[in-house]
């Protein structure tokens, strides 16, 4: 496979291979099944673990079983992976067991535990400077899995590091660690050697998830290219701009080499500007991160707590999707959250949920749709979801990566439903590589779509037809 093959940063996929271990893939929602990690292999990490029955905001003891804890993987920086562990709600002895990893890079896995794919979610109320209240997501994907949610890189969420050098990783030095906590954890879980083993994820999470199977392509630049179609498509830029960017910019919009080609592309970049690019229907709102912003008035008590918070400027307005971000970091920061979760004390000041600019993290694994390619070819199942509208990464972007392999087509584009109603569209490929559209989905559709995420992760799961 040629270099010309890019890679997607923003979609979810699932990929799973016979027997195999399994890791994810790109900003889509991708399973994949990587080889057996060495299980059996002595280790000289350190790990911790702690159940925990109650959250702070909880009502009640928690309907399913929580664990957190902590497994050492580089003993000369002190590196220390933290994670949460949910286990399947169905039945855990026969369910397969999922890597869920967050995007950023540097967001924290409760993103995974508490906005995408996990059983909790934040009560959306007015914040008074108490504790935020939870509750449990009825289309958790714990219903039909165990996952692990893993703060990864270090320097996410609570994965910390004694030595600064620790911090300076990237997306390579990453999987590899990805991988060696894997070996660690089932070590210390070895009931679940046996099960099918996925690994899923969203947003950057994507990227390295064929590391840990096998190195994935960020393809930022290819995705961004597909910026100006999709935004024609959808009625933010017009004819006239589209025809104009095609004339003069020869195919590539993200480097303009001559004027006229430079002209048309900051002319549509700020039409594009004046909508949320994860969510075009959405609207745009101040970001709850890296940094949420705090009203002084509401938030005396939260602050006074936390010192050493850098600067509290202002929430984001309570119908912004950001608003839940901005919740889960008023209750991180509180001493009774960090107790319940049994966070190691002097670890981590300031928890954000994504923690992007402050440690080094090299960008160094350019290209994988080979590895995708190879390994999907080698047996691993796959599944692509992609939000059709997100215009971080267009669906666009995606079609033409898959469609790049060539593979004959099993199932022709068709829609798929839940309800009685279509949730979105799908082609099934050879290979056993589906891709599917949610429809309406934004960048990361288990967000704000979850009932038809969860629909069609466990039609996959199960392995039937979407």
């Amino acid at each position: 496979m040629g270099s010309h093959r890019h890679r997607s940063a923003g979609q979810c996929s699932l990929v799973q291979p016979p027997s195999l271990i399994t890791c994810l893939l790109l900003l889509l929602l991708l399973l994949l099944s990587p080889p057996a990690l060495p299980c059996s292999a002595s280790s000289s990490s350190s790990s911790s673990s702690s159940v925990i029955t109650h959250l702070p905001g909880f009502l009640g003891r928690l309907p399913f079983y929580l664990e957190t804890g902590y497994i050492g993987i580089e003993e000369k920086t002190g590196t220390e992976l933290f994670y949460y562990f949910v286990e399947s709600e169905t039945n855990p002895d026969t369910d397969p067991l999922v890597l869920w990893l967050v995007g950023g890079p540097r967001c924290s896995a409760f993103s995974g535990l508490a906005y995408e794919v996990g059983p909790l979610n934040f009560v959306l109320e007015a914040y008074n400077g108490s504790l935020p209240r939870l509750v449990y997501n009825q289309y958790s994907w714990t219903q039909m899995a165990s996952i692990i949610f893993l703060d990864s890189p270090v320097g996410s969420g609570f994965s910390y590091a004694r030595d600064s050098n620790g911090y300076d990783v990237g997306d390579i030095s990453s999987s590899l660690q990805v991988v060696t906590f894997m070996k660690e954890w089932l070590n210390d879980h070895p009931r679940y050697r046996s099960h099918n083993f996925y690994v899923g994820g969203a947003s950057y999470a994507g990227k390295v998830v064929p590391v840990i199977v096998q190195y994935i392509s960020e393809g930022s630049k290819f995705d961004k290219n597909f910026h100006v179609p999709y935004s024609h498509g959808v009625g933010i830029i017009s004819d006239q701009l589209y025809e104009a960017a095609v004339t003069h910019c020869k195919g590539d919009f993200v480097n303009p080499t001559n004027q006229l080609c430079a002209n048309v592309v900051y002319t549509i970049n700020k039409l594009m500007s004046e909508v949320s690019d994860g969510n075009i229907l959405e609207d745009k709102c101040v970001k709850a991160a890296p940094k949420p912003t705090i009203d002084v008035s509401a938030s005396r008590a939260l602050l006074e707590e936390y010192s050493r918070l850098s600067k509290p400027p202002i929430r984001p307005s309570m119908d912004c999707a950001s608003y839940g971000y901005y919740l889960s970091y008023c209750w991180m920061n509180d001493n009774t959250t960090r107790d319940a979760l049994k966070i190691k004390k002097g670890t981590i000041g300031e928890w954000l949920r994504c923690n992007r600019g402050v440690f080094p993290y090299a960008e160094d694994i350019p290209n994988a749709l080979d590895y995708h390619f190879n390994l999907t070819t080698r047996g691993y199942r796959a599944l692509v979801m992609s939000g059709d509208h997100d215009l971080k990464v267009p669906f666009l972007s995606t079609q033409a990566w898959i469609r790049s392999f060539n593979f004959f087509i099993v199932d022709d584009w068709r829609a798929w439903h839940v309800d009685g109603q279509a949730a979105g569209f799908t082609i099934t490929y050879a290979n056993n590589l589906t891709f599917a559209t949610v429809k309406g989905g934004s960048h990361v559709a288990t967000v704000n779509r979850p009932k038809e995420s969860f629909a069609m992760g466990k039609r996959w799961l199960a392995n039937k037809p979407l």
